[in-house]
């Protein structure tokens, strides 16, 4: 196990250029299984998360190789194996297994999703649709089993936005028969990047990136080459590490459109801010003045740059609210900033940080991927030394980061965590 140690207060510049999405690379793997050819994967975050995935695809039969950020997945002699425990606990994501799985075998067992621990994040909304495309679904021994006799279009209206039911009901009606129309689905550019690689390979869908698509099943998909978007919570994380401590920070290969929100917000704030075509410039504001941020589906606010903002957001003059509409329970790294020397206190679903002058360096723990982004900012911002433990949950999301910070001028690295420091993060 290991620890992130950061000295802040050194001005950062430079440029940093952004990884693949991680939020489609989580699908866009086990949207592979799918095809009956090899499907490669161009331009992936080199990720805990897409290495945990690539070893799925052999577990269930496949050849996954990874190199240089492209994986090739050759599904042709998957088989529709068992997944109740093992790799699928250590990601939330895994639950696209079901989708691809029940698309191509009608049946699938998978372990309930891991990952990040966000408060409730309940896979109704994607039971639902397997079970509106003819899938029976059961909870049994705490691993999900869904079985088809044959999989028929349907009409699904999605109670809730959701990113991961749009995902997961596209995948499994690609090659339903007739025609499968979903409502009320989530609109974020991840979906957009899924459907284009399903379409690649032979899908007919229409409509992704608006609220309502229509996917006319085939009976099969065949392999092909597609590259992934940029990460646009990457890049946004990087965006407000410029906003905090840079001189003038580019950030490479970004699709400006996806952070329109942001930008909006750091604008506001008095950042300086240029999207350009694949590029973003973030130069250091005069005054950070204080602003409200409430989370919504995309093109709103992101949830997953709220806990980053927050950071920024202490040093900015007077107080600033900070409302959570899409996970409730996002808060856990508000303790850790207090411990930093931040003036912030929560009431229900928000967040009231008032600006607090210079934060302190302190030994601090991630509690989930964003909240590890959050601490990481708090620390190039803080005065001294700061320690973070917890680092598999940014391993999850964040490629490369040391090398990346350093490259902007910072002094973080990495060390062992001390035997006694361990046996204490046990017990913890």
């Amino acid at each position: 196990m290991e620890k992130l140690k950061i000295a802040g207060g050194y001005p950062l510049k430079g440029t940093v250029r952004i990884s693949g999405a991680k939020n489609s690379a989580v699908a866009l793997i086990p949207a592979t299984i799918l095809a009956d050819s090899p499907v490669t994967i161009e331009g992936l975050p080199d990720i805990s998360d897409v290495h945990i995935l690539r070893g799925l695809m052999e577990e269930i039969g496949g050849t996954a190789k990874f190199s240089n950020n492209e994986m090739t997945v050759d599904p042709s002699s998957m088989i529709s194996m068992p997944l109740p425990n093992g790799k699928v606990k250590k990601l939330r994501a895994s639950y696209y297994l079901m989708g691809a799985m029940l698309g191509r075998f009608k049946k699938a067992v998978i372990g309930l999703p891991g990952g990040c621990y966000l408060g409730p994040r309940p896979i109704d909304q994607h039971i639902k649709g397997f079970e509106a495309l003819g899938a029976s679904v059961t909870n049994e021994q705490g691993a999900i089993y869904l079985r088809a006799e044959e999989l028929r279009g349907a009409r699904i209206y999605l109670d809730v936005v959701s990113v991961g039911a749009t995902i997961n009901i596209m995948l499994a009606a690609v090659r339903a028969k007739g025609r499968t129309v979903i409502e009320n689905a989530a609109k974020e550019p991840e979906i957009i990047d899924v459907a284009t690689l399903l379409t690649n390979m032979g899908a007919k869908i229409k409509g992704a990136g608006t609220d309502v698509i229509r996917i006319d099943g085939v009976d099969s998909l065949h392999g092909c080459k597609h590259t992934i978007i940029p990460d646009r919570i990457e890049a946004g994380t990087y965006m407000i590490l410029a906003a905090a401590v840079g001189e003038g920070i580019l950030i490479d290969n970004v699709i400006p459109q996806h952070l329109e929100s942001l930008i909006a917000k750091l604008k506001e704030m008095g950042v300086e801010v240029k999207a350009r075509d694949e590029q973003v410039y973030v130069g250091p504001a005069d005054q950070y003045k204080s602003v409200d941020i409430k989370t919504l589906v995309y093109p709103g606010f992101p949830t997953d740059l709220q806990q980053p903002f927050t950071s920024l957001l202490t040093r900015a003059e007077g107080s600033s609210v900070v409302t959570d509409t899409i996970y409730g329970a996002r808060f856990k790294h508000i303790d850790e900033l207090r411990r930093m020397n931040a003036n912030i206190k929560v009431e229900g679903r928000s967040a009231i940080i008032t600006g607090c002058g210079q934060l302190q360096g302190a030994k601090v723990k991630a509690s989930d991927l964003r909240a590890g982004a959050a601490l990481v900012i708090a620390g190039l911002m803080a005065e001294g030394i700061t320690e973070i433990t917890g680092l598999e949950h940014i391993d999850r999301g964040y490629s490369h980061l040391v090398e990346k910070l350093n490259g902007l001028g910072a002094t973080a690295w990495r060390e062992e965590l001390s035997q006694e420091e361990q046996e204490q993060m046990k017990n913890a």
